[in-house]
């Protein structure tokens, strides 16, 4: 697997040290308030489950599962609810958490559809963070890194569900991912 990495761009000591801010952050922010955590699965699943043990406050969690890019490295823009979420959130505070924003296309069609389910209020929070190559307009509250654009896997990110597992994010070696 390690094979398969260019280089390592964040480390794991790197993650730990910004999910104590943004877990601070959202703790500040959250107090008094009816927040539910939804993950977007499956890459925000290992930066979600390190956060949420760091936020002091009460929450509730759910998960959504979500498909725009399949087994490439560019969106479709289609996006497809593969698993959608368990409970209402109607007169909830959601903080939908996310592994990289990127296009932005996901994300934007994913706040109308909360929206529209009658949240009280939504906000974003992602690990990784590409801004330049946004698409569609979206505010993200609560940001990690912000990376140049690389194709980046570990830490819960993946290429092709493989290299989830790794410790820390990491570029991929364009052979890797070519042709597909």
């Amino acid at each position: 697997m390690r094979d398969s990495i260019e280089r390592v761009l964040i480390t794991q000591q790197q993650i730990e040290h910004k999910i104590e801010e943004l877990a601070a952050d959202i703790s500040r922010d959250y107090r008094g308030k009816n927040l539910v955590i939804v993950g977007v699965l499956k890459g925000a699943v290992v930066f979600l489950g390190d956060l949420v043990k760091k936020i002091d406050i009460p929450l509730t969690l759910d998960f959504i599962a979500v498909s725009s890019y399949g087994n490439t490295t560019e969106t479709s823009g289609v996006v497809r609810i593969l698993k959608d979420l368990d409970n209402s959130i109607e007169g909830m505070d959601v903080l939908i958490v996310e592994d990289i924003i990127d296009s932005g296309l996901t994300l934007n069609y994913l706040q109308e559809n909360l929206r529209s389910r009658g949240a009280s209020s939504i906000r974003i929070c992602t690990l990784l963070d590409k801004p330049y190559r946004r698409k569609a307009d979206v505010k993200v509250d609560y940001k990690g890194f912000e990376i140049e654009d690389e194709f980046v896997v570990g830490y819960g990110l993946d290429f092709a569900e493989r290299f989830r597992n790794l410790p820390e994010i990491c570029v991929l070696k364009p052979e890797e991912y070519n042709g597909r």
